[in-house]
């Protein structure tokens, strides 16, 4: 710890205090500031000026990133029949309805990155509100996992969907992609996050919607953009 204590102290001295940075140079400053010896995951951290606790002024989607977020999801369907069928076509790791359901319950078992459930199985899925809603885990029609186009499901969050919802402090966490990429996808992928996190704005919110917008990796502090000029 004393080793990652120390490169976070020098990382921090390469940003300057109180600055906003422009998206370019934010995301190569942040490629700058990566020295761990594994391929570090960039994320971005939005704060909106909206309250959570009111559903009129939630913020919850997905968006498919065209580049990727440099891996690729395991993806469980539950689904029964033809749409089954359509899920293993699809490329879905896992496939099932009841054995599923009854896996995760009985063998806490989640080896599994995201949940997709045809409309007509979420009364089965629903048993498990408990344990998958914490893990962030749940189906939910706003993210397009739940469907019945079980094909397109699948194929977008293997081509690299990513989901997107408020936290209770009213901030949404997304990640954008590694340090490995090239610092033009990192930015296209930033940019088409922030023009869904836009068109995503409740009309019930007040204010300045975009309050601080942040990118940074695993193991270094985040750089601040200029949330005006995005």
């Amino acid at each position: 710890m004393a080793k990652v204590g120390k490169h976070y102290a020098e990382a921090a001295k390469l940003i300057e205090a109180g600055k906003l940075y422009d998206v370019d140079e934010s995301i190569s400053l942040v490629k700058k500031l990566a020295r761990a010896k594994f391929d570090e995951t960039v994320e971005v951290h939005v704060r909106l000026g909206v309250d959570g606790r009111h559903a009129d002024q939630q913020v919850r989607g997905a968006v498919v990133l065209p580049h990727g977020i440099g891996k690729t999801k395991k993806v469980l369907v539950i689904a029964k029949g033809e749409k089954a069928v359509e899920a293993e076509n699809a490329g879905a790791d896992f496939v099932g309805a009841e054995d599923m359901i009854s896996k995760i319950q009985n063998e806490n078992w989640f080896d599994f990155d995201v949940m997709v459930a045809t409309p007509d199985m979420m009364g089965l899925v629903g048993r498990l509100g408990r344990v998958l809603g914490p893990k962030g885990l749940m189906p939910n029609p706003k993210s397009g996992t739940v469907s019945f186009d079980i094909a397109r499901a699948v194929n977008e969050i293997k081509a690299g969907k990513v989901e997107y919802r408020l936290d209770k402090t009213n901030i949404v966490h997304v990640v954008i992609g590694k340090i490995s990429f090239e610092d033009e996808k990192l930015v296209e992928n930033f940019r088409v996050i922030m023009d869904a996190l836009v068109k995503a704005k409740p009309a019930a919110a007040k204010g300045t919607y975009l309050r601080s917008v942040t990118v940074a990796s695993t193991m270094s502090p985040g750089i601040r953009i200029n949330a005006a000029k995005l």
